[in-house]
């Protein structure tokens, strides 16, 4: 790849040898592979040792989950926030394992509408859950530095299952947790 990356530069009309661009080919190379990591996870593997027997049947949310990904029209990155919640039916899983989830499906190449709905699916099979809901709003630099060049455009998805898309009250309260903002500043 990184010999790519080096014609790549050549048919730019850079000069790959100059001190700037010496590692580049590398780095890119190396880039590219860390951001398309996310085809080689077994999404299986990843829940089912966090998988928990529990009579909990309220929603459970965890929201502002950073995205990062690349659009896979123009290899340009697109960033913002996933919302991921489900109604659990005897089970729960590891908070964090939502996170990673959302890294696994969005580490590939990618659109956002597939995104959301790789990571409704995934929380559906791993828990057979009442319900789940995910929504994700990103900005696409695809759209922010070349084409209509919009800079405060962004998009949203969802993708709702279960009690999430079949009753209103639910998707309500999913969505007012989303977009409800605590008063209280957290610190580390």
């Amino acid at each position: 790849m990184a010999r790519l990356v080096r014609e790549q530069l050549q048919l730019l009309g850079e000069d790959p040898t100059r001190e700037g661009l010496l590692k580049t080919p590398e780095r890119v190379a190396k880039a590219l592979h860390h951001l398309t990591s996310g085809g080689a996870v077994d999404i299986d593997a990843l829940v089912n040792d966090a998988l928990f027997e529990e009579s909990a049947e309220e929603m459970i949310v965890v929201r502002d989950i950073e995205v990062y990904s690349l659009c896979e029209h123009h290899m340009l990155p697109f960033f913002g926030r996933a919302h991921v919640a489900y109604i659990p039916n005897g089970r729960i899983i590891g908070l964090s394992k939502l996170p990673r989830l959302v890294d696994a499906f969005a580490r590939r190449l990618q659109v956002q509408e597939r995104l959301t709905t790789q990571i409704a699916n995934a929380v559906q099979t791993a828990l057979n859950p009442r319900g789940v809901g995910v929504v994700i709003e990103a900005r696409h630099l695809c759209m922010m530095m070349r084409g209509v060049e919009k800079q405060s455009s962004s998009a949203v998805t969802s993708a709702m299952l279960g009690a999430f898309r079949d009753d209103s009250k639910t998707r309500s309260e999913f969505l007012s947790l989303v977009h409800c903002r605590s008063e209280q500043t957290w610190s580390t």
